[in-house]
């Protein structure tokens, strides 16, 4: 497989991602209890519309169609926008747990054209490179505001009394578990390494 495939592999991916925004984002900015990031999310939606548009763009230039990847990993990180919605948490807490989740969603995608722009710059495809750098600084923008934003609900949060805890549904309930799962996984694998 050359870069040139692996470059389109991982455009596509990010179309997908892209396109899985466009519809997790008006479910964020609907959930948020802070005025702030509703308009953060609600303005990030439009930069993500004209992001799939650069993209399209970029498809046409190298002749190549977008679709035929599906992200899987945008997928799971929008699932855990949608938990976060879905906590029994009120107000700055809340909305602590979106922050989150939107920040983890700003840097996958952050990672995700920083690696495209590199394979471009170094097929020599540098109209490309700008298209994507367009978007590139548009996810590190809103990455700065969603933080900035996330600085007073964090301490509002802060200085919230704990609050008794429900009980745990059946999703909590099936993530600890995975959770479980996942560090004994890792601690075989940590022995290994310290051996």
């Amino acid at each position: 497989m050359s870069l040139r495939d692996v470059l389109i592999d991982e455009l596509r991916d990010m179309y997908s991602a892209e396109n899985q925004l466009v519809v997790a984002l008006p479910k964020l900015a609907k959930g948020a209890k802070s005025g702030e990031l509703k308009a953060l999310f609600t303005s990030h939606l439009g930069e993500t519309k004209g992001q799939v548009e650069r993209l399209k763009e970029v498809f046409s230039i190298l002749e190549e169609k977008p679709t035929g990847e599906h992200c899987n990993g945008m997928e799971g990180v929008i699932e855990e926008g949608s938990d976060a919605l879905e906590k029994d948490e009120e107000g700055p807490s809340f909305d602590s747990g979106i922050i989150g989740a939107a920040l983890r969603t700003e840097h996958y995608e952050i990672a995700a054209y920083e690696a495209a722009i590199d394979m471009a710059n170094t097929l020599g495809l540098t109209d490309i490179s700008k298209l994507l750098k367009g978007n590139l600084d548009e996810e590190v923008a809103a990455a700065k505001k969603i933080r900035a934003a996330a600085q007073p609900i964090f301490k509002e949060a802060g200085s919230q009394d704990d609050e008794e805890k429900a009980p745990k549904t059946g999703k909590e309930k099936y993530s600890a578990k995975k959770s479980i799962e996942d560090e004994k996984k890792a601690s075989s694998g940590m022995k290994k390494r310290s051996a």
